[in-house]
């Protein structure tokens, strides 16, 4: 700490130098204001005495002169009228006199001539202006006229000299205000200079001691630090310039020491940061092209097609209305080409803008009983199994965590397929169950339609994938990707299973609850213990209530259109696929704005599935 005490720190020179600089402002302000204020005070004597004075000094000489006028005007006409001008002059003369010598008293020379000028015309007006009024209004004008002899004249001249000399004073005192005006008006603009004068060395003072004492301590302390930062830690930063960025420069060799030893650790865990950021790279890139062909597909389906679909649909339909009939044939097929391709595109953008959304409109995985979403399944596709005659039964099925609308978006796809591909003059049967395999649910959609291919088995999951006619099944080839994309979003797998004999099997996987894998764990050591009891004491043929107590669940419609759900014992067999169901088929309701089966009462071939794949036998 002594170290940092060495020497003036940065704030003190910057003070020391502010009040130097301060101090010499001061200086020069307080002699700029007395100065202003004597240029002030000449200027305010200039304006308001000597320039007055002048005009005073001509109006006493106007005042002799009317003195001197009236004096001969009345000597040569005796007419008392003409004395006027005389004793006007007279009181004029006193006035002026007055104020000539209140606004001179500071000035000598002014007051001296003043009082001669005075003195002069008082003995002209006894020597001379009253002798001739007195004769002249006594003896005559010839006698007044007699006394104005050149000696009189004279005399009135001097007059005029002395008022001469009197404005000589008075202009005198005004030019030497004018000068005191005119050498404090440079000492203001002298003094003007050296502030500017000292304000510009103070600042390039400060320039230049900011750049040795701030700038360069500090450069020099970035330098070394970008060196460390470059990778450099074993890099010393040494500080310079004032004690403040010494020990800044201190604080940062701390820290740097720290990273130092912290980098050891860092490096140790490099390699497991690694991997896991090579997974997360991987899921990135994964999440980046699904995001990227979602947006892609949403974008074109919402701005660049359903308007001018729209339009065209609304047209080509108008079209078919107005002028059915009215053209030949041949234009008749046309529009209802038209009409036909305008509709399926649209079905076509629907089915994308529903793929695109899955798993975009999240609302959270909660606790869904797939027991209640297939009587929601059921509902749903009731009109298309109504016009099919189909049967659907389940079994018991679990409870998982997901998105109830995503399953029964799932499960309406499968039971729509498999009462969609179903075999010419046979009722179809769809069935689903389910079972628990280590820790997922393995559930099943099985029926006994025209099934699948092994070759085509993965072909039926990819978007668009048609491996039909459009005349043969109606469709857009969509509805297993979406199953495929709402299975894998629930964090499962799908596929088809090729061995089944007759019709197809589409199987997928959901995680199972923990608390179901546990208790399945229960179950299969209490079933293990049960029946290793039994086989000791029957030889092995026994069976636990659990399996005289399980049911399943078969929903179907008698002739007369009533639905019935039928629970059996899993010990006996439940309606087998590719046998008819005693009560009569499965109905449900279409839902709105789902997947859409052939509409009852129309042949097969026509309508739509809205989502539904296609797949051949």
């Amino acid at each position: 700490m002594n170290t940092y005490r060495r020497g003036w720190t940065l704030r003190r020179r910057v003070l020391a130098l502010l009040a130097v600089v301060g101090v010499l402002l001061v200086g020069l302000a307080v002699a700029e204001a007395a100065v202003a204020a004597k240029n002030r005070a000449y200027t305010d004597t200039l304006l308001t005495r000597t320039g007055p004075l002048r005009v005073q000094g001509q109006e006493l000489l106007n005042a002799l002169l009317d003195q001197e006028t009236g004096v001969r005007g009345y000597a040569v006409s005796g007419n008392r009228a003409d004395l006027a001008p005389y004793e006007q002059g007279v009181r004029q003369e006193r006035d002026v006199a007055a104020t000539i010598a209140d606004l001179g008293r500071d000035y000598p020379a002014i007051a001296d001539a003043l009082r001669t000028a005075q003195q002069q015309a008082a003995d002209w007006r006894r020597t001379v202006a009253e002798p001739v009024i007195a004769t002249t209004g006594s003896s005559g004008t010839a006698a007044g006229q007699a006394l104005i002899t050149a000696q009189a004249r004279q005399q009135f001249d001097e007059i005029r000299a002395s008022v001469g000399d009197l404005q000589t004073a008075i202009l005198a005192e005004r030019e030497k205000g004018a000068r005191d005006i005119e050498r404090t008006g440079n000492m203001l603009v002298v003094l003007l200079i050296v502030a500017a004068v000292v304000v510009v060395l103070a600042g390039t003072l400060m320039l230049l001691s900011l750049e040795r004492m701030v700038i360069r301590p500090l450069t020099g302390l970035a330098q070394q630090v970008r060196e460390v930062a470059a990778g450099d830690y074993q890099h010393h930063i040494a500080g310079s310039g004032p004690p403040e960025f010494r020990r800044l420069a201190d604080d940062v060799d701390v820290m740097r020491q720290k990273i130092a030893k912290d980098l050891a650790e860092v490096r140790a865990a490099r390699e497991n940061i690694e991997w896991v950021n090579g997974q997360l790279q991987k899921q990135a890139e994964e999440l980046t092209r699904s995001n990227r062909d979602l947006e892609q597909f949403a974008y074109v389906a919402s701005h660049d097609l359903q308007e001018p679909l729209r339009k065209v649909a609304s047209f080509c339909q108008l079209l078919q209305r107005r002028y059915a009939g009215q053209l030949d044939e041949r234009a008749d097929q046309y529009i209802a080409f038209a009409v036909d391709g305008a509709q399926r595109m649209q079905r076509l953008i629907n089915d994308l803008l529903a793929f695109s959304r899955i798993g975009r409109l999240t609302t959270g995985f909660v606790d869904v009983d797939l027991n209640r979403v297939m009587a929601d399944v059921a509902s749903q596709t009731e009109p298309g199994r109504q016009y099919a005659d189909a049967e659907l039964t389940w079994g018991e099925l679990p409870v998982i965590r997901g998105e109830e609308p995503l399953l029964t978006n799932l499960l309406v796809n499968l039971v729509s397929n498999s009462v969609k591909f179903r075999r010419p003059d046979v009722a179809p049967k769809v069935r689903v169950s389910a079972r628990l395999v280590d820790a997922e649910w393995e559930i099943t959609c099985q029926d006994n339609g025209i099934g699948i291919e092994p070759e085509f088995a993965d072909k039926i999951f990819v978007i668009f994938q048609r491996l039909h006619a459009k005349d043969a099944y109606p469709g857009t080839g969509i509805g297993l990707a979406i199953v495929k994309k709402i299975v894998e979003y629930h964090g499962g797998r799908v596929w088809v299973d090729t061995d089944q004999a007759e019709g197809t099997a589409i199987r997928f996987t959901l995680p199972a609850r923990p608390e179901d894998v546990e208790a399945a764990k229960a179950a299969a050591d209490a079933d293990a213990t049960a029946t290793t009891d039994a086989d000791a004491t029957t030889g092995g043929d026994a069976t636990t209530d659990a399996d005289a107590t399980a049911t399943d669940t078969t929903t179907t419609t008698g002739p007369d259109g009533t639905a019935a759900t039928t629970e059996r014992p899993v010990g006996e067999s439940p309606v087998p696929v590719g046998e008819a169901a005693p009560d009569g088929p499965a109905v449900g309701r279409q839902p709105a704005g789902g997947q859409h089966e052939d509409p009852p009462g129309g042949p097969p071939g026509q309508g739509t599935t809205g989502g539904t794949k296609e797949r051949v036998g």
